[in-house]
């Protein structure tokens, strides 16, 4: 059956955005379940545009590093927010691009007429990780208890027998690393850093621009657009700031470190690395004409968005070079149309490389199948306000905080368009492109 034209046609606005500050793991939230972090950040969004609980059709959460206890946490989080009980959840994950995901899939539910209300976000900890006991310990666990129950107490204390005090109190070493391929995404941008001949003096250079506009933009409360407090049970003040911008940050501060993936030859340090962070962030999307009965004014529509799957060790972080161009030729624009540019930073060789990458005839020839490189990026229009390298990156939440801070930024600038884009695990990407509705 054909679909109305109706439905073929409906633009999906972005009403608003908000998040919590991002922490530093181990600090500000680490009583707190992740949860209870995105309760926060959708409880602040219902509140910021006086939205009815009852009106939201559908919530979806990215997040990657799920605790058990919580294995679908959007709906944790929309129950713990006071949305309705009748109101559908559902968690996705897509590395770090999972709010990203999120938001996509929300927007496809709206535009077909599946849905006029959703939020979209994401929500990570690492203050309260899951740390896996031994295999070994796990299998005993399981044989015992559940699988191969033993058949009498001799052959319980046979079992018990076997077992050495190690393998009761050593965890399993958290898995970091690609599973496909078994390096860490630090030792994969070492090696773009090598290959793209990207210099330690360029990657630190970038960082330290990074948290000098993320300091700079917090200090001039540029921030409090998007950012909502958050009361810690049993703390005596607030958390208000993100507490990763580093005001002090300097090339020579940043010479100091050594490779972190690569000690004697590496560029890639602790410094020009994104850090791990707890964080939650919300969106809402809604009709154009849900906006209007309502009386919500946009800010910004969806007007295209790519995903991308790359080569798993020498593109694994290239997913913006590989997304952008692609949602640029579905919205029939060029990268010069683009006024504000939204791109998480996993590590500062990264940001350069695909920046790089835009600009190279080779690339497009090569990678794009397109006879002139896409275009390069000016830096005045990337990341104003910091990244994730100064910011933080909660995985499942970032792409929340770039699609907020580009529709309020393509209002305060007068840009037309925005670009959100971001790499992650797997070596695959995502762009979405909004247009100011203003």
């Amino acid at each position: 059956m054909a679909r109305k034209e109706s439905q073929a046609a409906r633009r999906v606005a972005v009403i608003d955005g908000c998040r919590v500050p991002f922490q530093r793991s181990g600090t500000g939230y680490y009583d707190l379940m992740a949860w209870e972090i995105g309760r926060y950040a959708v409880k602040g969004l219902l509140v910021r545009t006086g939205m009815d609980p009852r009106e939201v059709d559908h919530v979806m959460m990215g997040c990657v590093a799920i605790d058990m206890a919580t294995t679908n946490v959007a709906r944790e989080v929309a129950l713990g927010a006071g949305l309705p009980e009748s109101v559908p959840a559902h968690t996705c994950t897509l590395a770090c691009v999972s709010s990203n995901v999120a938001a996509v899939n929300g927007a496809n539910m709206i535009a077909t007429g599946n849905a006029e209300v959703v939020i979209a976000g994401g929500v990570e900890t690492f203050s309260d990780a899951a740390i896996k006991i031994s295999r070994k310990y796990r299998r005993f666990i399981l044989d015992m208890t559940m699988y191969h129950r033993p058949k009498n107490l001799a052959e319980t204390f046979r079992r018990i027998l076997k077992m050495r005090p190690l393998d009761f109190i050593l965890p399993e070493k958290p898995a970091l690393s690609e599973y496909s391929t078994g390096l860490l995404m630090g030792q994969t941008a070492e090696r773009l850093a090598k290959r793209l001949g990207i210099s330690r003096q360029e990657q630190d250079a970038y960082a330290v621009q990074s948290h000098q506009r993320a300091a700079k933009a917090q200090k001039n409360g540029v921030m409090k657009k998007e950012v909502v407090p958050v009361v810690v049970p049993g703390k005596d003040k607030p958390v208000e700031y993100d507490n990763g911008p580093r005001e002090d940050a300097s090339m020579e501060k940043l010479g100091k470190l050594k490779g972190a993936f690569d000690k004697k030859y590496g560029t890639v340090t602790a410094a020009n690395s994104s850090f791990l962070t707890d964080g939650g962030t919300a969106v809402l999307l809604m009709s154009e004409e849900k906006a209007e009965e309502l009386g919500l004014k946009p800010k910004a529509y969806i007007v295209s968005y790519a995903y991308s799957g790359q080569d798993l060790v020498d593109e694994l972080l290239l997913g913006p070079a590989f997304t952008i161009p692609k949602a640029l030729d579905k919205a029939g624009l060029s990268l010069s149309d683009i006024g504000v540019f939204e791109i998480h930073e996993a590590f500062a060789s990264q940001m350069i490389a695909n920046i790089k990458c835009l600009a190279s005839e080779k690339f497009a020839r090569e990678k794009l199948g397109l006879s002139k490189a896409v275009g390069e990026i000016d830096m005045d229009k990337l990341n104003i306000y910091g990244g994730s390298l100064s910011l933080g990156h909660p995985f499942g939440a970032t792409g929340g905080r770039l699609i907020t801070t580009c529709c309020n930024r393509m209002i305060d600038e007068g840009a037309r368009f925005g670009v959100v884009a971001g790499c992650g695990a797997g070596a695959l990407g995502n762009a979405i492109i909004f247009e100011n509705a203003n």
